[in-house]
């Protein structure tokens, strides 16, 4: 025996209730992708502002080179003589760069002792602006514990004397070594730039 299908007394209001899913499963749809699209912009937005700040730091730190190489020329210009031997602020220079009031004290960065000390007593500002808008100083210590001559009591961090000894090498016609004690500056560089960079480098050299 055939039966009738049955036939809804009411399609339209039927429909009318499928409408109302698709639509607030749309919209669930619709504020996913708008979080994700959202939390993609953050992601992109983030990376952006570390690359920046690491082309900063970058820029910041081969700017530092022109600050050791000023405070280079300054100790070879001053070499002879006895100039080396006593403070000069107005060149960033302290003889006795190895006493505890040059260093930063136990728990202070560098950058708080250069802000809080050496900032306004002898740094020497090497570029004021560059081409990458970068502000370069710097200060040398000589890495001894008082002024005064190297070989007069200062105390200084030093390299020993080598002299030629006779030997193998020397009896071959080997050139014979020999190199004088030579005192040894601590140039520390302070960079400051663009977005708050600031960068230190820090080199020894020796003469």
């Amino acid at each position: 025996m055939l039966t009738a299908n049955h036939i809804p007394s009411h399609p339209l209001k039927l429909r009318t209730k499928q409408s109302g899913v698709v639509l607030f499963v749309a919209l669930i749809v619709l504020i996913a992708m708008t979080l994700a699209a959202l939390a993609l912009m953050r992601s992109v937005d983030s990376a952006n502002i570390i690359a920046g700040n690491l082309a900063f730091q970058e820029a910041a730190t081969h700017s530092a080179d022109t600050g050791v190489e000023a405070a280079t020329a300054w100790l070879q210009t001053n070499n002879t003589g006895s100039t080396l031997d006593a403070d000069d602020s107005t060149n960033g220079y302290a003889a006795n760069g190895s006493a505890a009031t040059n260093s930063p004290g136990a728990g202070q960065s560098w950058d708080n002792f250069w802000s809080s000390s050496l900032a306004t007593t002898r740094a020497r500002q090497a570029v004021a602006l560059d081409s990458a808008g970068n502000n370069v100083s710097y200060v040398i210590d000589r890495l001894c514990n008082n002024a005064g001559s190297k070989t007069g009591g200062a105390s200084c961090v030093a390299s020993p004397v080598v002299q030629a000894a006779t030997g193998n090498a020397e009896e071959a016609g080997q050139i014979p070594l020999n190199a004088p004690s030579v005192v040894y500056y601590r140039i520390t560089v302070r960079v400051s730039g663009p977005r708050n960079t600031v960068s230190y480098v820090q080199a020894v050299v020796s003469m």
